[in-house]
């Protein structure tokens, strides 16, 4: 206590700040602040809370005083009469309490200083066994692996951690993986029975080659039919182009001058009107699944490389380590 005030003085404000709330404690420093005349007042209110009242008392009226907006070193005096009056301890103790992230780093900082200025030498080697003994061990990998996070999380930035995270995986492409099915499918079902009716049941004197004409129309829409499972481009163009020449043959029935092509219009199974009408809906139906086709890209080569490639990556790094 400084014997300038006298004993009154000094019994007043050690009297003040011993029982009273802290938030009394604050506003009776705060006021005092405001005049020059009250400065030695003021520390030794400061000094009076550091030594007579408890650890947490000290660090929660460190935590009140160096709120913002007021300055970060306004508990310094307190922070330094409790350091260099109490047992060691009591300083390991009240150390670790300013040291927390929701302090300022100030309060720590001066802290440590004044115990490294103010204490014995073998207080001092006492003090840094005892907090070098409750430190927290550091956690590793695997702790925070398991609960899945990436490791401990800073103080002062809760949610982050102090380790890098690793690379994500590959997002996923936005790239359709392939076009609808239904398309080729229904183009696929209507070839098939085009080319059904369009089979040459009798030759009824058609030579060979006219008879050999109508047989291969038949298996080509047979053909593209099964080529429409898993289709590309050509056999959609081939499956549009095939049986629309059929239909436009049927639909154009007698106006041939070819006596050939005349009479191969006429082996089918079915009736010309009935075979041109399937051909035409075929013809439509693959018009249809081309221009799906055309409409879903495929992903370029490097995306389904680089989704092949990632894909066993990933598993080797989600499987667990062989003991």
């Amino acid at each position: 206590m400084d014997g300038s005030y006298g004993d009154p003085v000094g019994d007043l404000v050690r009297a003040a700040v011993a029982d009273r709330p802290l938030e009394d404690v604050v506003h009776l420093i705060t006021l005092l602040e405001e005049s020059p005349q009250y400065a030695q007042a003021t520390g030794a209110a400061l000094r009076a809370v550091g030594v007579d009242r408890s650890v947490e008392d000290v660090t929660r009226l460190v935590a009140l005083l160096t709120r913002p907006p007021r300055d970060a070193d306004s508990a310094d005096e307190a922070i330094r009469a409790a350091v260099e009056s109490r047992p060691v301890e009591e300083v390991t103790r009240l150390v670790a309490l300013l040291s927390r992230s929701e302090l300022q780093p100030h309060c720590g900082q001066e802290a440590v200083r004044a115990a490294a200025t103010g204490r014995p030498v073998e207080e001092l080697v006492e003090l840094i066994g005892r907090l070098a003994t409750e430190r927290p061990p550091q956690p590793s990998y695997e702790a925070y692996d398991g609960e899945g996070r990436l490791g401990p999380e800073l103080p002062w930035m809760p949610g982050l951690s102090v380790f890098p995270a690793p690379p994500p995986h590959p997002p996923a492409s936005s790239w359709p993986r392939k076009a609808p099915a239904w398309p080729g499918r229904l183009a696929a079902l209507a070839l098939l029975v085009c080319g059904v009716l369009c089979f040459p049941v009798q030759q009824d004197g058609a030579s060979l080659q006219v008879y050999g004409f109508a047989l291969g129309v038949s298996f080509l829409c047979v053909l593209l039919a099964v080529l429409m499972i898993r289709p590309t481009l050509p056999v959609l163009v081939f499956a549009v182009v095939a049986p629309a020449g059929v239909a436009a043959g049927q639909l154009l029935y007698g106006r041939f001058r070819s006596e050939g092509l005349a009479r191969a219009l006429e082996l089918p199974l079915a009736p010309a009107w009935l075979a041109g009408t399937v051909a035409a809906c075929a013809s439509l139906a693959a018009l249809t699944a081309l221009v799906v086709h055309l409409a879903s890209p495929t992903p370029p080569n490097g995306v389904l490389t680089e989704r092949r490639t990632a894909e066993p990556v990933r598993e080797a790094a989600d499987a667990p380590l062989a003991p």
